[in-house]
């Protein structure tokens, strides 16, 4: 590259998230292919849509030829909803947020002590049932904190009161708990390999737990986060007494507090934790893609603070870096400096808002907005 431009035959990697709230990432990659395009007619462009782990997984798995297959299984309300999870070679990719995932709220609508993870037990026992030997479990966009208790429960687990009755479903209802039972659950999980894939590295209790940093997002008052912290913590006692030191010990890894502390559920079934991003790149087959590249263009709805621990285009373009490749990144809005994008490995961000200030008008508009924006790119990299 001279003078920022890509001098060789330009050969494009469009590895960008979701624009949440108004794009998908497939979506994302087709606008701005058609922005390029627009501009640099014969330009050779490869699509291959991301995600860390969070709400747009499963969806990024499909894109990348994975086959998208659905099941009916419990809400984080308890109603029947569909979840779908992705399969291919044996291998499945497992998103939390399908079965208890904020979404799936109605409007307005939150449940921080009652909501369950029990649908995202049931889709991780389809996906055994489907054949899968290897299982990516990515989880993020949680209604839930309930420790993946519900999820425990639904895979054989059994949690009784001091009645002997089963515990209510949520965090809150793990006040109750009084004993806790693992030995039925699904003994397929020692024979797969089953990984967690989380973009937050938090123990599941204390000032840096689930309920304390993440509950909030899920519509708890500070009352709520307090009873949510002294429920899971009891948990992990009620547990310990059952399975030993090891309950403790997973408790305070990283990873346990991931999406409301399902993270902590998966550790405790036999998970190994990785970094959800970097995970997906191989899930998705992105080195051999990136080879191919000449100029990659991630991306995300908001580039901010929170994009530099362990988001999408954060790891996108650390690994371009070590490639070698250039990187310049499309975003709604931009929150970052210059220097925090090049500390990242990312040329330039161009954000929809240097077209349309107003957040009003631009979230609507963020198609039109993104081929105009990559136009732009085309115009001053291509």
């Amino acid at each position: 590259m001279t003078d920022g431009a890509v001098t060789e035959a330009a050969r494009v990697l469009i590895a960008a998230d979701k624009f949440k709230g108004s794009l998908t990432a497939v979506q994302v990659a087709e606008r701005v292919t058609a922005g390029l395009r627009r501009a640099v007619p014969d330009v050779e462009v490869e699509t291959l849509p991301v995600a860390d782990g969070g709400d747009g997984t499963v969806a990024a798995a499909v894109a990348a030829g994975f086959e998208r297959r659905e099941v009916r299984v419990t809400g984080p309300l308890g109603d029947q909803v569909t979840a779908a999870f992705a399969l291919r070679d044996g291998t499945a990719v497992v998103e939390m947020a399908e079965a208890s995932g904020l979404q799936l709220l109605p409007a307005g609508t939150f449940a921080p002590l009652t909501a369950t993870t029990y649908g995202s037990g049931e889709v991780l026992k389809a996906a055994l049932d489907a054949g899968a030997r290897s299982i990516v479990f990515g989880v993020g966009g949680s209604a839930t904190t309930d420790g993946g208790a519900g999820m425990l429960a639904a895979l054989g687990a059994v949690f009784l009161d001091a009645n002997g009755e089963p515990v209510g479903p949520g965090g809150g209802a793990l006040a109750q708990l009084a004993s806790a039972d693992l030995s039925g659950v699904d003994p397929r999980f020692a024979e797969v390999e089953f990984v967690l894939a989380s973009d937050v590295d938090n123990p599941l209790t204390g000032p840096k737990g689930c309920a304390a940093v993440y509950g909030p997002q899920k519509g708890a008052s500070p009352q709520d986060v307090a009873t949510l912290d002294a429920a899971l913590a009891h948990f992990a006692v009620v547990l310990e007494k059952s399975i030993g030191a090891k309950a403790a010990e997973l408790a305070a890894s990283p990873g346990a507090g991931g999406a409301g502390g399902i993270g902590y559920g998966a550790l405790l079934l036999g998970a190994s934790f990785r970094p959800g991003i970097e995970l997906m790149l191989d899930v998705l087959g992105f080195a051999p893609a990136l080879e191919r590249a000449t100029l990659v263009i991630t991306g995300e709805g908001s580039l901010d603070e929170q994009t530099l621990h362990g988001k999408a285009p954060a790891g996108v373009a650390a690994a371009a870096r070590a490639a070698g490749k250039p990187v310049v990144a499309v975003c709604g809005r931009l929150l970052l400096g210059q220097e925090a994008l090049e500390a990242a490995g990312i040329r330039k961000a161009y954000p929809l808002t240097d077209l349309e200030p107003d957040p009003a008008k631009s979230i609507p508009n963020a198609g039109p907005l993104l081929e105009r924006v990559a136009e732009n790119i085309a115009a001053e990299v291509l």
